[in-house]
């Protein structure tokens, strides 16, 4: 028999799952825009969502929604958490793959010796720290984030081919479709384009 939390969070996952399906990407959290947080909560937080008193159910739905078949976790937009839907997975993959300037540009020297790291590995990588950040938000790989037995939390790093290859996905053949594509999504959405990373004027921080 179903307890009534566990009803309830598959009713938020649902809602959720839903709502990212119709705008194609997601906030984790976010004051204006449509956010995980914001779904469940019915508010808009300037605080961390960890003080909240759904802070359990936000942090199970979380969960579920990493190991969902149709989410993905980036640093897309703004620099934030951004579930990004299967159905732009296409146009994700074309553009983080393309190691444009504004992904290169600036970049630190221990982000470049994690790059190599996950690029030369042919696995996952687990690293933590601002060398990871800077992979994060320049979409250099797929990250997951991981609890060591420690307890400490890590991020498992691996090549966009090496994701693209478990979860069969496809690039789109031009990036320049790929980057409108997802422009339209984040117009959708209600953010400005320089939310996203290949328009900022601070792309290679």
């Amino acid at each position: 028999m179903t307890s009534d939390n566990e009803k309830l969070q598959t009713d938020c996952l649902e809602l959720v799952v839903a709502a990212l399906a119709s705008h194609g990407l997601l906030l984790k959290q976010d004051k204006a825009l449509p956010s995980v947080v914001g779904m469940i909560t019915g508010e808009s937080l300037s605080t961390s969502w960890w003080g909240h008193p759904k802070s359990h159910l936000i942090f199970s739905v979380l969960s579920r929604l990493g190991d969902h078949p149709d989410v993905l976790f980036t640093k897309l937009l703004s620099r934030k958490v951004t579930l990004i839907h299967a159905s732009l997975w296409p146009a994700l993959l074309a553009v983080a793959c393309s190691r444009d300037a504004w992904q290169l540009r600036g970049m630190s020297a221990p982000a470049a010796e994690l790059l190599r790291r996950i690029d030369g590995d042919g696995g996952a990588v687990r690293a933590a720290g601002p060398a990871v950040k800077e992979i994060e938000i320049r979409i250099l790989a797929a990250t997951q984030e991981v609890h060591t037995e420690s307890g400490r939390h890590e991020i498992m790093l691996e090549t966009w081919q090496s994701w693209s290859g478990r979860v069969n996905c496809v690039a789109l053949e031009s990036k320049e479709h790929a980057r409108q594509t997802l422009e339209q999504s984040v117009a959708k959405l209600g953010a400005p384009a320089s939310a996203l990373p290949w328009n900022t004027k601070k792309s290679n921080a």
